[in-house]
């Protein structure tokens, strides 16, 4: 499990939500997430909480299987957000740039697990093919890649939900202060 951070606060979160006490939990935090893996590969603990396409690899491999999934219990939230200076925003860099990323993403939510997985197979080297199709796939159904850009104010209030409840933050932040629209783009 991780110790700490975004993974960990969406973890404790989600138990949250599904009414399961995240305090009666006996963690092992060994490190990232090849550390985490290999504990669980090597028998420490029950079971783990990793992002993909870990889990998927180990349920390929016959050593374990997915049981839950975070972003079910959570749902729509800016996990995946971009920052930039709002004067950067006005800059032609910045429209080419969100055109791109707007390309990315209609790309993610249009093109199959298949494609994307060969596409991205460079990256992940140690990881089945078919399991890093399960991991896209899995991530498309869930809806984790929006087809629009913006982070949306209900996306922005359940993420500063999740951080509320885990002492990351102690304070409401108001989405006009650090969420603005994106460029405007023609694609």
């Amino acid at each position: 499990m991780f110790k700490a951070g975004q993974p960990n606060a969406m973890f404790r979160y989600a138990c949250h939500k599904a009414g399961i006490d995240y305090d009666k939990i006996i963690a092992i935090t060994p490190g990232g997430p090849d550390d985490i893996d290999s504990a669980f590969r090597d028998g420490a603990g029950q079971y783990v909480q990793q992002q993909g396409p870990y889990p998927q690899q180990l349920e390929s491999e016959g050593l374990g299987n997915i049981l839950a999934q975070v972003g079910l219990p959570i749902g729509p939230c800016a996990f995946s957000s971009l920052a930039a200076s709002r004067e950067w925003l006005e800059s032609d860099m910045a429209k080419a740039f969100t055109r791109a990323y707007a390309n990315a993403r209609r790309y993610l939510n249009e093109a199959s697990a298949r494609e994307i997985a060969a596409v991205e197979k460079p990256f992940f080297p140690n990881i089945d093919q078919k399991a890093l199709e399960n991991c896209i796939a899995t991530y498309q159904q869930l809806g984790c890649w929006t087809p629009h850009v913006e982070i949306t104010r209900d996306a922005f209030e359940v993420t500063l939900d999740v951080f509320l409840y885990t002492g990351a933050i102690n304070e409401r932040i108001p989405y006009e202060r650090v969420c603005v629209s994106p460029p405007i783009i023609e694609l």
